[in-house]
């Protein structure tokens, strides 16, 4: 699976690995579920938009330092290339909700 990454992402992604040390490897224990079942399963992942293309889903995040799934990431999944990109990351404490205008304007950029 490839895997890139949105600027706004990059962002705070950066601005909360300061914040939670153990960040980066709980990102990539996430990518190792992502490889095997890129779409998720159960209650912990929820497709938000899906056509032929590509699905756009938010998943709860667990990270070691928060003990506890209060991040979420919003990322897409395209199927027929086998390649996902991160669009969002946020902790629930800061942010009820994923950022709707961010996830619209990145489908009109697709």
């Amino acid at each position: 699976m490839k895997y890139s990454e949105l600027p706004g992402f990059s962002k705070e992604f950066k601005k909360y690995s300061k914040k939670y040390r153990t960040l980066q490897n709980d990102l990539d224990n996430f990518k190792k579920i992502t490889d095997s079942i890129p779409c998720g399963t159960g209650k912990h992942f929820n497709v938000l938009f899906s056509d032929n293309e590509l699905k756009i889903i938010k998943a709860r995040f667990f990270c070691r330092c928060l003990k506890g799934s209060s991040m979420r990431i919003i990322y897409c999944f395209f199927q027929n290339r086998s390649e996902i990109e991160l669009i969002e990351i946020y902790f629930k404490g800061d942010k009820e909700n994923e950022d709707r205008e961010r996830i619209k304007e990145y489908l009109k950029g697709i």
